[in-house]
Parts: C-alpha cells; structure tokens; sequence
C-alpha cells in the first residue's frame, strides 16, 4: 500500500526512528501510542518507519501494545527520500545511519513540519501541540 494511501482524513504524522526495542524508541513508541486518541481526533495517523523487519515490527508492536502502523523500510527508499539516513558521529565513530526524525504531513502530502535530531522525551507532545496550532490556524 502506497505511503499516501495510509493518510487519515487530515494527514500523519510519520515518524523515523534508528530500532525497535531499544530505549528511546521504545519510550517515543510509547508515548506516541499514549497520544494516538487525540492525533485520531484531530484526523492524523500515527506512522513508525524503521529499517527493522516486518517480523520485528510485529514482535515490538505485540510488546508494547501499539496499534499504530510501523512500517518496515528495509532497503532504505523512505529514509533517503525523506532525508534521515545520514552520516552521524557516535563516540567519535563516524557512519551511517537514521537519525531520529519526525515529519507532519497533510492530507495531500505536503509536509508541513519538519523535526530533526529528535530527542524523545515530551516529542509526541510537542508534535500533538504542532498539530492543534495548525488546527486552530486553519
């Protein structure tokens, strides 16, 4: 199913981040399932792309009781089309990797709000307070 088609009536919140089943993604899984009634309220879908398998995906999923979609992005379209699989430098060691993003996309695609070098704690608040301004400037 294409990426467009997965869009609620008002857009989605997609959100790239490095693994399932590791702390901070494990927390920012958590608190955007937490938060999901009210993104649902306001016409978003909630949106995980990792490069981690599908089966990985169903195992975090199960575990932690998301009902949102995790996307698996194996070969890495959606990251390098969105811009997050970058060079990072990690204790000195430079490489490659996803770096923790989140995107607000409208209903047509559009992305209307960028957030780079995501840190996980109160993000999906901070996301949820992006969307009800844009709501209430609409």
């Amino acid at each position: 199913m294409p990426l467009r088609d997965r869009l609620g009536p008002k857009g989605a919140i997609l959100y790239f981040y490095p693994r399932d089943n590791t702390p901070g993604c494990t927390l920012e899984a958590n608190d955007f399932q937490t938060l999901s009634p009210a993104f649902a309220e306001r016409g978003f879908t909630i949106i995980g792309i990792s490069k981690d398998s599908v089966q990985s995906h169903v195992g975090f999923c199960a575990k932690q009781g998301l009902s949102f979609t995790l996307l698996s992005d194996g070969a890495g379209e959606l990251c390098e089309a969105f811009g997050v699989w970058r060079e990072k430098t990690q204790y000195g060691k430079t490489s490659m990797g996803l770096v923790r993003s989140t995107f607000i996309v409208d209903h047509q695609g559009v992305v209307r709000k960028v957030y780079n070098n995501v840190r996980t704690k109160g993000h999906a608040e901070a996301v949820l307070a992006e969307v009800i301004r844009m709501g209430e400037a609409a």
